[in-house]
C-alpha cells in the first residue's frame, strides 16, 4: 500500500485543524483520558477536518469507536491488540496499524495482519517514558526485512535532518510528535517536514 512519509501524531482536533491545511496528508489522532462523548466529538471533528483536505486519518486505540463513526484507518499498541477483536476490525473495512518494540512484539504483530507495522523509539525521545532503549537504524532494516512488502513506519526522536537516514535503511514513513507540537512555532515545523519529505512522495 502506498504510505505518506509524513506521518504526524496529534493528540486534539484542534492540532488537527492547525496543522492539516498545510498539506499533511497522514495524522494519526492520539488522545489520552477522555471520555466517551468527547472522544466521539474529537473524532468527528477530525474526520470533518480530514475530509476536506484529502487527508489519511488514523485513530489511536478506539477500535469501537472508530468503526462506529465510519473511520477507515486505526492503530494499536501491544497492549490494546490484546483487547481488540480484529475480526470486528476487518469486518469494519478499517486498516491497520501496529507499534513494536521489540522481537517478540513484532511475532505478535504480524499474526494480526496488520497494513503497517510501526518501530520505535529509533532515537531517544521524549515523548514519554520508555522501557526499550532506542532502536537505531540498523534494526529498521531487519525490520524491513522481516516485514516486507508491509511498510514500516519509524518513530521516536525523529527530525528531518534524521530522515535521509531513516527512509534509507528501509522506513516508508516517519512519525512525528513532539518535534512539530512542542516547536517554538509548529506550523513553520510542519512546512519543513513537509518539504523534507517531498522527494519521497
Amino acid at each position: 500500500m502506498k504510505f505518506d512519509p509524513f506521518y504526524l501524531i496529534v493528540d486534539s482536533s484542534a492540532w488537527i485543524e492547525r496543522l492539516v491545511p498545510f498539506g499533511v496528508k497522514l495524522v494519526q489522532l492520539r488522545i489520552k483520558d477522555k471520555n466517551e462523548a468527547s472522544l466521539r466529538q474529537e473524532i468527528r471533528a477530525s474526520r470533518a477536518i480530514c475530509g476536506r483536505h484529502r487527508c489519511q486519518l488514523v485513530i489511536n486505540d478506539y477500535w469501537r469507536l472508530a468503526i462506529e463513526e465510519g473511520c477507515d484507518f486505526v492503530h494499536l499498541g501491544q497492549e490494546d491488540l490484546e483487547s481488540a477483536d480484529i475480526g470486528a476490525i476487518r469486518c469494519a473495512g478499517l486498516k491497520l496499524g501496529l507499534s513494536t518494540h521489540d522481537g517478540i512484539e513484532l511475532e505478535t504483530a504480524l499474526v494480526a495482519e496488520p497494513d503497517y507495522v510501526a518501530l520505535g523509539p529509533i532515537y531517544p525521545t521524549i515523548l514519554k517514558a520508555m522501557k526499550w532503549a532506542p532502536q537505531g537504524l540498523a534494526r529498521i532494516r531487519e525490520w524491513k526485512a522481516r516485514i516486507a512488502p508491509l511498510p514500516l513506519v519509524a518513530i521516536g526522536g525523529l527530525n528531518p535532518e534524521r530522515l535521509p537516514a531513516v527512509f534509507g535503511h528501509g522506513a516508508q514513513s516517519a512519525a512525528v510528535v513532539t518535534d512539530i507540537i512542542r516547536a517554538p512555532d509548529p506550523e513553520a515545523r510542519t512546512r519543513e517536514w513537509l518539504e523534507a519529505t517531498a522527494s519521497w512522495r
